[in-house]
Formats: C-alpha cells, structure tokens, sequence
C-alpha cells in the first residue's frame, strides 16, 4: 500500500488494487472487517477537565508564598489580612482558568467539521451511512454542496469543483479531474484528483474511493500537529516567571535572615515570626498580578478599537517585541479582490484604474485617460466578452456601502472592468459550455440583433488555438499568433492572471452550442488581473522596516505572482528567492534553518510548510507573529509565539487556534497592534518599577528595626518599642498603593516614536542593573524618611500613651507620602516629569487625591466611629509639616537620577560614534 500521501500519483486502477476494493463498493462484511482494522472515521482530542485546569492556575511561586502569608494571617487572627491575601489569589486563578478554557476550543471546533452521513456504493447499490463508518476501499458519491466525509481518490468527476478554503485558505474553488499527476511532494493545493474530507463541493458531481480516515487524513494530519503544538508562552510570561522565582526566593531569605535575627536577639517568639511575616508581606506586591491583568485588559481594549480582538491577555504585551510577522497573501496583504489592472487588444495596450469591485476608474493609454466608447470596436467587444461569458453577479451591499461579488471573482473582475466602461448588457444566455480544465475554456451562446453570438474565454493559449483571425480597428486581419503570445508572456510575467477572448456569429436559429461551433473564432484581446496590494499594507510594510519587525509572505499563490506582490510592498530579506512548497518538502528542518533568515517569500506553500517555517524561525530566536485563515493554519498558529486568525474569512478553527483575531483581515492592523503592544510594554515596565520600590522601602523598615532594635530603644519590643509599621498598615500601602496610585499609570499617554525603535531583545530581563539601582535608590530613600518620622514622633509625642501607635501612624503616612512623591516622577522611565504636562494624565492626580483622602480618614475617622483596624492614631498638624518635608526629596532623587542615566548615556554614544 502506498504511503498517506502519494495516492495522487496512482492510476484509479492502482488504486482501486491497492485498497482491494473496486467501483461498485465494499460489501457490508468487508467494511465492519475494516472497522474493527481502521476504526472510526473521527479525531478525538484529550483535553484536560476543568478542576484539572482550575487547579492548574495555583502552579506559580507568587501564589505558593501568597497562599502561606494568607494561611499565617489567618492563624494569627488577623483575618483582614488572610482575606485580602486570598481573593488576590482567587482572583488571578478565576482570570488564568477562563483564558486557558477558551484556548482548548481549538480541538472541538476542529471535530466539528467532520461530517455526520453520507452517501456510499454498497454492493453496488447507494446507501447514507454515518460518516464514522467510512473506511479504507468504501466508494463515495459526491455532489454540489455536499461536505467531503473523508480522503478520496476521485475516480469520476462531471464538472466538480471543490471549496478547499477551510483547509488550504485559498478563497477561489478548485476544478477536479481524475487524471494522475506524477509530480511527487506536491501540497493539498496541487492534487486536482483528490477530495479532502472537511470540504466542500461548489458544483458538479463525482465519485472518489476512500483513501484515508480520522487521522490519517489531511485534516487528520493537522489535529496530529495540534496534538504535538503545546502553546508558546510568551515572553512576558517567561520573564515574569523569572522575575518571580527570584522574588520568591529574595523575600524567603530575607524573612528567615529576619526570624533568625530576632531570635539571635533575644526577642520574643510571637514578636519575631510577627516582625518576619510583617517582612514577607511588605516584600509580597500583592496587587502586581491584578495590575498586570488590568494593563493586559487595557492593551486588548485599546487593540479591539483598531480591529484586533485578543483572546490571550498576554498576547496584547508579546505583539510589541514581535521581530518576525509571517502572513498570507490574499485577503491580508491584497484586498482578495481580483481586479483588471491591464488590457490588451488591436494591438494596443491599455491600463485601467481603480481597485476592488467598485466599478469606477479610467481606461488609460499611454499617459492619456480614453472614453472607452469612443475606442475601435475591439476594446468594447473584448470587455463585452468577458462580461458576457461569465456567471459572477456584481451586487451593491447598501448596509456596508460596498460592492461585493456573488460567484468566481477572477469572473467579478471581468464585469467589473465592462461596468468601468458602461457595459452592462442583459443579453439572454441560450446555451453554456462550462470551463473544465481539460479544455481550458467557457463558451457562451447569446442572442444578437441580427444573429446570435458565441463568446469564449480561456487560457490564451487554448483561445488562440479556436482562432482564425483577430480584430484591428473594427476589422478582421490575420491572426498575428506569436506578436500576441509575446503580449501574453510579458503580462504573465507582471504576475496577472491572463484570460483570451474571442467571439463569432452564428444564424438566429443557433439555440444551442457543443464545442464542435467553436472553430473559425474572432480573436479580441486580453484581460490581465491581479489581486491588487491594499495600498495600507505597503504603508504597513514601511512602518514594519523601520521598526525593525522583518515580514515574510507565505502563501498558496504560484512563484511569479507572490514576487510580483512581494515587490510591490517591499516585502524581502536582501535575497529575491523564492522558495516553493516543492523544495521545502525536499529540505530537511536542518537546511531550512539555514535558509529561513534570507527567503521572505514561500509559494505554494502548504499547511506543514508554515509550521516548519514558523518552528525554525523560533530556532533563530525570533519572536514570530503568524497569520492564517484556514484549518491547515491552525498547527502554525498555535506554535506560534503570537497565532492571528482573519475575522472575516478566518474558520472556527484557525479563530479558536489563534491569540489574536483580526476583524478587517488587513494586515495594517496587526502594524496598529504591534504599536498598541510596546505601549503595553511600556506601561507594565513602569508600574513594575513604581510597584516594586515601594515594596523595597517596606521590607528595609522591617528588617532595619530587627537589626536596630538591641541599640534603639524604640524599636525593642522588651522595652516597648516595636515595628515601625504594622503587618495590616503595610497590606492597605501595598492595596492602596496597586489600586489607587500603580494603576493610573497604564493611562499614561503613548510616548512618541514606539515604531521609530527595533524590538526589545526577548532574553532581556526585567530586572537590569538600571532597575535594581532605582529599586535601592526609592527603597533606601523611603526606609530612611519612615525611620526618621518614626523617630522623630517619639520625640514629638513623648509620654503620650498611644506614642507608639502615632509614630507608627506618622511612619505609615510618610511612605505612603513618599509613594505619591515618587508617582509623578514615575510617569516616565527615562524622561523628565518637567517636560511633560502634569494634567496630560487626570487619573494620576485623581489617584493622588483619593490616596490623601483616605488616608486622612483613616487617621482621624476612627476617634468618631469607634473602629479602628488599621490601628492609627491622629497626628497633630506640626507632623504633618514634618511628614511632607521628609516625603518630597524623592522626586528630585529620581530626577537628578533620569538626568545623569540619560547625561551619561549620551556621552557613551558620541564616545563610540568617534571611534
């Protein structure tokens, strides 16, 4: 038996041999026989259950430490806390369970597209049976509008064509025939003799014997790939997680190096695990997983406004460090529009203006705009021709304000090219020759004025054969044969699809047609068409260049139009090669690796190529963005580090195997969501170094009142001292702090020039030596103005009884002072708080605003309503003045900081533009 893919190559009569099965069918015990051999004829997927994925989302450090700093609270009645501490958790868990349920879909709509029945030769008599009883050797009979049950050999075929867009993404239907193509590696796109299961069937009728089932078809093929493809995380999520495991391990050391200080000392057992949870909570940015949802959450909304819908929240950060995008053609970089850009006839060439279905532009002959009605005869009939020989429909969408194309587009074009000119004849059709691949032609038989007319077109070269004569200037001359092939050749090569026309007149009486009438025929011309770039995408492309994004066409189209395409956009690698999906099946993974960073352009490129494509380019370290439409683009799309599925013409499968959705299908918006990804990047990269200084000053509080506490009296629990601030007081900063202040800064406005700069390095870590200096910077300069106001209300408020409570009131107010000081200079990693407006974002100053009301009513409200859990005390006003001297040298720290990183910087980039 031949392997999976080479039935194709077999004559039926091989193949009816090799399967042991003949025309009339499988008996009944033959095929129960094959299905205890084969089995069914369905994919079966094994996704994990729900608890399993629900529990799934505590598999973190972050949520390990949070999860015993909620359980010791809890234990140490401090049920505040524990509360707090748990609903972050569950929180992120519910969020992380809901985005994963929605990332399984893939496999059920994939088993969707098997189909339920049937129609089968049994014995030689027709019966439906259920499609998951097919089995290798069964005869199937296929007719318009029918769904392909499994793999066939087609054996015979009456004017069949098939809709293979679901698993080749090609939107234009393919003609079948039974004839053997020898050629062997060929993609599904290529093996006119096959019907693949999961597609349909336009026109026609056919016959095929089945070859393969369930997984051992093309679409079985895919969901293999599936099976294998586990989802890239991205590198956001790779560097959290880095940065999280180094966090976890920081405050467990720290915490126990407290404890065990403390016992060194001497303190009491309670006080010291009291002061080391005290330490593992200030440590712990509780708040930082909720705020990294929200500015996830925030990216994705902002990308939905520009037509990318976001299924995985951490794709809308990906995007911005995204260095390769691979991307079809048609649909994505073109408008799937098939146009009439040039034609040829009487000797003349014309050029024809406008794009897409929209019938309005200019006939154009050199640099001089023409009234096609005023032309010789041969331009109106070559138009007539092709608006007549055809069965597409120009219909006007009112609701879209658009026109659209009910029927072949390659067709549309050519009534869209007549409309341009004014034509629109309703001459009644009397007879039709259907264009078949074999004969390469469509005739059609009109009524005329003083006879009828039969209008043909085809391949240029099969016209050219019924022709006997051409039309020039009105009248009949001798056919110039190899003048006009030459044309053809040189239109060819501009990458348009070239279609003949040619016409004749017959007696009125001539009702019907047979392709015997088609001798002696009228050669008028040529039309070339192209599906024309979308002038955003060559925009797009530019932007792509300069961002240092490189892309790469992938596609199903042949060499020479992807070339064309390729060129017109700007699409290469410094290499015009362009590989087809022939020698990619011929290389090995290892010699693509070597070719995958110099070839931009793939053709005939079928489903596997994409994903060996997309595995290698992840080889060289590239973070790879993948479009697709089809169910053979869904293995690409999930291996992917970014998968983008079309909106529009996109199936369930690729949208459900897919990060991000386009709703446009165009491929500017993924440039748009690139530009919308760095900003998300950005603004995460800010609230990480606003949120995690803040963190640092608490935890040098806590540990530096241990390691003072034997020399300053105030910090000695022996002596009635204790921690400068109390394990509830730092949980308020740290929600407070992630709510109120942290998250106003993902409003920031987006900074100039994101698409001016080449892409992050992907192994870049977020923690820098340029972050742990601003870390110690804001931690030491925070820890020491709480020190200093703990201190200094000792002294103020001596022998009060609640002396205690108000120095720890003032030290807790004055971090949080320091927070807000620390705030406005935040707004910018790099750049100055003074060159921009401090009113550019109102949330931060709400923020601000909500943070010093709030905390006023914490401090004073309690004396009022007789609750207190923060356990405050009022704070006379001469503190206050005190509390904000200490809190605002932060902000000009971190200026004088921004000025000598970026003073130093430049001086570096002149020294090395020197040398």
């Amino acid at each position: 038996m031949p392997r999976d893919r080479s039935w194709y190559q077999l004559p039926v009569e091989q193949v009816f041999e090799a399967l042991e099965s003949r025309g009339r069918g499988l008996t009944t015990s033959e095929s129960k026989a094959r299905l205890e051999r084969y089995g069914y004829n369905e994919l079966k997927f094994k996704n994990r259950g729900p608890l399993i994925r629900f529990l799934m989302q505590f598999h973190s450090p972050l949520i390990y430490v949070l999860l015993v700093a909620g359980l010791v609270t809890a234990f140490m009645n401090m049920w505040m806390d524990s509360a707090v501490i748990l609903a972050v958790v569950l929180a992120n868990t519910i969020i992380g369970f809901i985005q994963e349920g929605k990332a399984e879909a893939s496999a059920e709509a994939l088993e969707k597209m098997m189909t339920p029945e049937c129609t089968v030769l049994r014995d030689g008599n027709q019966e439906i049976i259920p499609a998951r009883e097919l089995v290798p050797g069964d005869v199937v009979l296929l007719d318009e509008g029918k769904k392909v049950p499994a793999d066939l050999r087609l054996f015979y075929t009456k004017n069949m064509g098939a809709d293979e867009a679901p698993l080749t993404g090609e939107s234009v239907p393919v003609r079948k025939n039974i004839e053997t193509i020898p050629k062997p590696d060929l993609p599904p796109a290529d093996q006119y003799c096959m019907a693949f299961s999961g597609t349909f069937i336009t026109s026609g009728s056919g016959k095929g014997v089945v070859v393969g089932t369930g997984e051992r078809t093309e679409l079985g093929r895919i969901a293999e790939l599936m099976k294998e493809t586990r989802a890239t995380t991205t590198p956001l999520m790779r560097k959290m997680a880095d940065f999280t495991r180094l966090l976890v391990i920081a405050i467990l050391s720290i915490a126990a190096l407290n404890f065990i200080l403390a016992a060194v000392f001497g303190f009491p057992f309670v006080y010291s695990f009291l002061a080391s949870v005290s330490l593992a909570v200030a440590a712990i940015p509780e708040g930082l997983p909720a705020i990294l949802t929200i500015t996830l959450a925030f990216g994705a909304m902002t990308m939905a406004r520009r037509n990318a819908l976001i299924k995985r929240l951490p794709a809308a950060e990906t995007l911005g460090v995204t260095t390769v995008i691979c991307t079809d053609k048609t649909g994505t970089l073109t408008k799937n529009q098939m146009t009439v850009a040039k034609i040829y006839c009487g000797g003349k060439q014309y050029e024809v203006s406008g794009v897409g279905y929209e019938p309005k532009g200019e006939f154009v002959i050199g640099c001089n705009a023409i009234n096609p009605g005023q032309e010789s005869e041969e331009l109106i009939e070559t138009l007539r021709a092709g608006y007549l020989c055809n069965n597409a429909t120009l219909v006007e969408d009112a609701e879209e304000v658009r026109y659209k194309i009910v029927g072949d587009p390659t067709e549309g074009a050519l009534v869209v090219s007549a409309r341009k000119a004014g034509i629109s004849d309703d001459r009644t059709k009397l007879d039709e020759i259907p264009f078949s691949s074999k004969q390469q032609y469509m005739a059609t038989l009109h009524e005329g004025t003083d006879g009828n007319v039969i209008y043909v077109k085809g391949s240029p070269e099969r016209v050219l054969e019924l022709c006997r004569t051409q039309l020039v200037n009105g009248s009949r001359e001798p056919l110039r044969n190899e003048e006009i092939l030459a044309k053809a050749g040189e239109m060819a090569g501009e990458a348009l699809r070239v279609l003949g026309m040619a016409y004749k007149f017959v007696p009125k009486d001539k009702k019907t047609l047979d392709s015997a009438d088609l001798e002696e025929l009228t050669f008028l011309g040529f039309q070339g068409m192209i599906d024309p770039p979308r002038e955003e995408a060559m925009d797009a492309v530019r932007k792509c260049k300069r961002a240092g994004i490189r892309v790469v066409m992938i596609t199903g189209d042949h060499a020479q139009t992807a070339k064309a395409i390729a060129r017109q956009l700007g699409i290469s690698a410094g290499s015009d090669r362009v590989l087809i999906g022939e020698e990619l099946s011929r290389m090995s993974d290892d010699e693509l690796y070597e070719v995958v960073e110099t070839v931009s352009v793939y053709a005939r490129a079928a489903p596997e190529h994409k994903f060996r494509i997309t595995k290698q380019l992840q080889s060289r370290g590239h973070i790879t963005a993948v479009t697709g439409d089809g169910v053979n683009d869904a293995p690409a799309l999930k291996a992917a580090d970014i998968g983008i599925a079309m909106g529009i013409t996109g199936t369930e499968v690729s949208k459900e195997a897919a990060d991000i959705i386009l709703t446009d299908d165009n491929f500017a918006s993924i440039v748009g969501a690139v530009e919308e990804g760095r900003y998300v990047f950005e603004n995460i990269k800010k609230v990480i170094l606003y949120t995690l200084p803040t963190n640092g000053g608490q935890t040098l509080l806590i540990l530096g009142a241990i390691l003072l506490a034997p020399f300053i009296l105030i910090f000695n629990p022996h002596l009635g001292g204790g921690l400068p601030i109390a394990p509830v007081q730092i949980l308020w900063i740290n929600l407070l702090d992630a709510v109120a202040l942290a998250l106003p800064l993902i409003r920031e406005p987006k900074e100039k020039g994101l698409l001016d700069r080449p892409p992050r390095n992907p192994q870049e870590r977020i923690t820098d030596s340029p972050f742990f200096k601003k870390v110690g910077i804001v931690s030491l300069v925070m820890a020491l103005a709480g020190f200093f106001m703990y201190y200094l209300s000792t002294v103020m408020c001596a022998g009060d009884p609640d002396v205690l409570a108000k120095a720890q009131t003032a030290a807790f107010t004055t971090v949080m002072l320091v927070h807000i000081c620390y705030l406005f200079t935040a707004r910018s990693i790099t750049e100055s708080a003074f060159t921009f407006s401090p009113f550019s974002n109102k949330w931060v100053l709400i923020g601000a605003a909500l943070t010093l009301v709030l905390q006023l009513t914490i401090i004073y409200a309690p004396q009022f309503i007789g609750i207190n859990p923060l356990r405050t005390a009022p704070l006379p006003a001469e503190c206050w003045i005190a509390m904000i001297s200490v809190s605002l040298p932060i902000f000009f720290i971190i200026e004088f900081e921004k000025f000598l990183t970026k003073r130093l910087g430049n001086r570096n980039r002149r020294r090395m533009f020197k040398q």
